[in-house]
């Protein structure tokens, strides 16, 4: 009978231990969920898309060869194109390859090309001299991915001179996409300085002809990522 009694008054502590450990982590999750109903308790998504016109910060990092060197982004500067590049990306050295050889569309008005790596604790001056060679200016900058919250490479992102504002961001494949990113940038900036963009059946001319280019017509996968319409489900 004593052995019964010892057993249950064990297991009856440890039940209230149970229970105590459980209401504190019920506890700390109401704490940081903050008060029902209250304004801004959810946190914003990590991969929130940029503000559209939102400043653009300088870029401080190094050349090649080591020497410092800052990117004034600030308004009046000349509008750019900054390319986030990474020599470990298979899809970069497409990018890399028309750089190099100066093989890059024509950019509107005074736009310039600049490749941003990260450090030399990342990547290789030596390869990247082999891959951009001297056709683009490059900095090497682990801060600007940072402060430019790069989520992926190749990405890029157009800085409107006049403004020194973003206007215009994204991944892309291949320099069509690219050119359609600064395009639709550049009817952005027009509206936002009271003129006018294209009307909506030429930019969707716009973007078919760049799908076309890109061998992206009617009925192709990548316009159904879930499957056809008319395909039955598996």
């Amino acid at each position: 009978m004593t052995v019964l009694v010892a057993t249950e008054t064990v297991l009856l502590v440890l039940l209230a231990v149970l229970v105590a450990g459980l209401l504190r982590s019920h506890a700390e999750i109401l704490r940081r969920l903050g008060p029902p109903g209250e304004a801004g308790s959810a946190p914003a998504p990590a991969d929130a898309p940029r503000r559209q016109g939102s400043t653009a910060p300088d870029i401080a990092g190094t050349t090649l060869d080591g020497a410092a060197v800052q990117l004034g982004m600030g308004p009046g500067r000349r509008s750019t194109l900054l390319a986030f590049l990474s020599s470990g990306c298979l899809t970069c050295e497409r990018f890399w390859a028309s750089l190099a050889a100066g093989e890059t569309p024509a950019m509107p008005g005074d736009t310039r090309v600049v490749a941003i790596t990260k450090d030399r604790s990342h990547e290789s001056p030596s390869r990247l001299r082999e891959l951009a060679g001297d056709g683009v200016p490059l900095v090497m900058s682990s801060s600007a991915w940072e402060h430019y919250e790069v989520p992926t490479s190749p990405y890029f992102v157009y800085v409107d001179g006049a403004s020194g504002g973003i206007h215009g961001e994204g991944a892309a494949t291949g320099w069509e996409q690219v050119a359609s990113l600064l395009r639709d940038a550049l009817d952005d900036v027009a509206v936002a300085g009271g003129g006018s963009a294209r009307s909506g059946p030429e930019r969707a001319g716009r973007i078919d002809r760049d799908l076309e280019a890109a061998g992206i017509g009617p009925g192709h996968p990548s316009l159904y990522p879930s499957g056809a319409p008319d395909e039955p489900a598996r």
